[in-house]
């Protein structure tokens, strides 16, 4: 499944792509992150806990960054597993661009899921997955305007 969206942050570019690459930024807007851990520049290890419908899972896995092009954008891919939960994949290209004093933040994501998660819908899982894409990009955009990160 693919997801996409755009958000203007009133925040010079430079400032949101180093937010980008800061770890206990990307800890405090991931939805459901108990533990964000920096391996090295490009590659970080996570343990998130979701609810998607009845199924609960707390997901432990790897996420590195590719195509890094500072402070124009990168692609992120991860993977995680959640044990009789199933598996998450998926990856997304995001992208800056300068407009004044401001940043224009666009991302095109995509995400896989198998397991026990796999049978819940496909409806179920994209709308889910659509909503914890944007909650991530929104609470990123607040934490870097000053306003409170909903969890």
């Amino acid at each position: 499944m693919e997801m996409s969206g755009e958000y203007r942050i009133d925040v010079p570019i430079a400032e949101v792509w180093a937010a980008l690459n800061d770890v206990e930024i990307l800890k405090t807007c991931i939805p459901g992150c108990e533990e964000l851990e920096q391996i090295s520049d490009t590659e970080m290890t996570a343990k998130v806990a979701l609810k998607i419908g009845p199924v609960k899972a707390r997901f432990k896995g790897a996420v590195s960054f590719e195509n890094v092009s500072p402070p124009n954008g990168y692609s992120i891919v991860g993977e995680g597993h959640g044990g009789i939960a199933g598996f998450a994949k998926g990856g997304a290209d995001v992208q800056l661009t300068a407009d004044g004093a401001e940043t224009i933040l666009t991302y095109q994501a995509k995400a896989q899921v198998g397991g026990k998660m796999a049978q819940l819908g496909s409806r179920l899982i994209k709308s889910t997955s659509a909503k914890l894409a944007d909650k991530f990009f929104k609470n990123f955009r607040d934490a870097l305007v000053g306003e409170e990160v909903s969890a």
